[in-house]
């Protein structure tokens, strides 16, 4: 019996493959990246790049629309298991955050001013980044939202505080950098500067 060959890849599955070995790339040497490079990290020849790119700038532009697109920390958030404490669950809405705006601020200071004359990165579509903002406050909300009874304002009141105080602009360093780790600073988020005793008081 003849073997079947495995169908090709689409033009915006490979566009996908192509961006997807390129980010780490572009993440360390900005526009400095070549294609022979990218090339080799996708397993491709480097002219299969130009058959779904029109020219280098066309990659790095993908790669940065790519390292913006929050699809993926929105699915993280809202697969955080709700039947954890609420501790838990803030702690990881953190580390899924803070991860989404460092692999963005990496990519998009290694590209600063490097897409070449008269070219500029994509920008965001009209609305997507108040769309993104109120996915994100709804699936950090959800994670309020099972012990509502048990806190001292409503769900959404501390969701908002939360996502100010964690990703506004007191935001100042990355767990890694941080004196205080990520599960300390949603004890204080939750039960304040002082020590259990003097909560009695």
């Amino acid at each position: 019996m003849t073997p079947t060959r495995a169908p090709g890849m689409t033009p915006d599955q490979r566009r996908e493959t192509i961006v997807r070995a390129a980010l780490p790339l572009v993440a360390e040497l900005g526009a400095a990246v070549t294609t022979a490079k990218i090339a080799r990290a996708a397993g491709i020849g480097e002219a299969t790049i130009f058959r779904v790119f029109d020219d280098k700038n066309a990659v790095l532009e993908a790669c940065v629309a790519a390292a913006l697109d929050p699809t993926q920390v929105h699915q993280e958030l809202q697969s955080i298991p709700l039947d954890q404490p609420l501790a838990a669950r803030l702690a990881e809405a953190i580390y899924a955050l803070d991860a989404y705006l460092n692999r963005m601020g990496t990519v998009i200071r290694a590209m600063h001013g490097t897409l070449g004359t008269g070219r500029r990165g994509p920008g965001p579509l009209p609305g997507a980044r108040d769309e993104s903002q109120a996915i994100t406050r709804q699936a950090v909300l959800d994670l309020f939202e099972p012990d509502q009874e048990r806190l001292r304002l409503p769900a959404a009141t501390l969701a908002d505080a939360f996502l100010n105080l964690f990703f506004g602009q007191v935001r100042r360093s990355t767990p890694a950098e941080s004196t205080i780790s990520v599960e300390e600073l949603v004890d204080l988020f939750l039960f304040g500067a002082l020590t259990r005793a003097d909560h009695q008081d």
